[in-house]
């Protein structure tokens, strides 16, 4: 009988299931940081907060994320990959989906809201990834206007001018959307906006 160490697909097999482990435990602290975020904010929420939920000690957590802001960045990053539509695949009939599927998860969107929110203030740890992703969305935009209305949209606009008016529109119906849910639908909302842009606002008398 050998009691020599375990072969190689033994070994390979411990090695998965630990990496397995490890990946389903950073899942769950993410999990939990994007609840303690949307009742705290960023500056209330504490690694001791998000430990003591998904019940590791402090310890224990630095072990998965070494520093508040690594966790913050993570937390980021999680929420795009969530996202219905990737980034580089939008279309403008799919933007309509998108915001109908946010309204289905506040969680995310109050957590994502309050770490926008807050990023806008001098050395906020969020503030290079919000201003890459707003830098990113708008090209994303300008792209899917392009490929729906040519040139210029039928306002005269061009994509480019637009494109931050789309992204304005989606996150400020959200932020309305949260407050007060009961009296704005953001996914009607959005759709009434697309009409605007579809048609120009022709049909308004801005005099």
């Amino acid at each position: 009988m050998s009691y020599g160490p375990p072969g190689g697909d033994v070994r390979k097999g411990w090695a998965v299931a630990a990496r397995a482990r490890s990946e389903e435990r950073r899942a769950e602290i993410l999990r939990a940081a994007f609840e303690v975020i949307a009742e705290r904010g960023y500056r209330g929420a504490s690694l001791g907060a998000v430990a003591e939920r998904v019940g590791l000690t402090q310890q224990g957590l630095l072990h998965y994320f070494p520093t508040k802001e690594a966790l913050l960045v993570a937390v980021l990053e999680a929420r795009d990959q969530w996202d219905a539509v990737p980034r580089g695949e939008w279309r403008l009939d799919l933007l309509g989906p998108l915001v109908e599927y946010n309204a289905m998860r506040p969680g995310i969107v109050q957590t994502f809201s309050a770490l926008l929110g807050e990023s806008v203030t001098d050395g906020h740890p969020a503030r290079a990834f919000f201003t890459g992703r707003y830098e990113a969305v708008r090209e994303s935009f300008a792209a899917v206007l392009r490929a729906e209305y040519g040139e210029r949209l039928p306002g005269g606009l061009t994509p480019e001018a637009a494109a931050p008016l789309l992204a304005a529109v989606m996150d400020g119906l959200q932020y309305q959307w949260l407050l007060d849910p009961g009296s704005v639908d953001m996914a009607a909302a959005f759709r009434d906006f697309l009409k605007l842009l579809g048609d120009g606002g022709d049909h308004l008398d801005l005099d």
